[in-house]
């Protein structure tokens, strides 16, 4: 019906929700088959807001495809457009995006800038869900790069976070916080004794 009257922007709109329900249930390619319907109509109706999102969406697909230099091509398009139009939110998720996929290309200080770019926004904008996916990727930067007190430091806070927003991670990241404290404890127990 959007195409029959031509809004072409509701038709832009449409597209790309289609593209996140494919996503959703795990069909990549008709998800990425939609949003690549959508992208050029956000072009060209000239919705920056709606390009932004649906070039972030494209990224999401790509590096859960495994499709990583793929992904951060489509980041790197969304971001400088949410700076433009003053996406805050839009910003700081694709911040934590890129983030995570140079954290699975092995740059673990690529993705911790990136992190600590998001976080802060975040924080402004009131996201403490976000805040608490952002701080737990933070921890596992940490965690990997063997720094036990600042991944229990991260976790703390993720720990706090999902108590505030009940989100339904609070026991596995809970669990997780206890793991750590153990982990750190058997490393301090196991030390050799510091000579006087």
């Amino acid at each position: 019906m959007q195409r029959e009257v031509g809004h072409r922007s509701g038709e832009a709109v449409t597209l790309n929700n289609i593209g996140l329900v494919y996503d959703n249930l795990g069909d990549r390619r008709r998800a990425l088959d939609h949003y690549h319907q959508a992208l050029p109509i956000t072009r060209e109706v000239g919705d920056r807001s709606g390009e932004a999102v649906t070039l972030n969406n494209i990224g999401s697909v790509y590096d859960n495809l495994g499709d990583r230099r793929r992904a951060l091509d489509y980041y790197h398009q969304a971001l400088p457009i949410q700076r433009e139009v003053g996406d805050r939110s839009g910003e700081a998720v694709t911040l934590s995006n890129i983030g995570h996929v140079y954290n699975g290309l092995g740059d673990r200080q690529l993705a911790l800038d990136h992190f600590h770019q998001a976080l802060p926004i975040q924080r402004e904008v009131g996201d403490r869900s976000g805040e608490a996916i952002t701080r737990f990727n933070i921890a596992m930067v940490h965690w990997a790069n063997g720094d036990l007190d600042q991944a229990i430091r991260e976790i703390e806070h993720v720990v706090d976070l999902d108590r505030q927003v009940d989100r339904p991670d609070l026991e596995a990241d809970t669990r997780l916080l206890e793991q750590l404290r153990r982990q750190r404890a058997e490393e301090h127990d196991s030390a050799p004794p510091a000579e006087p």
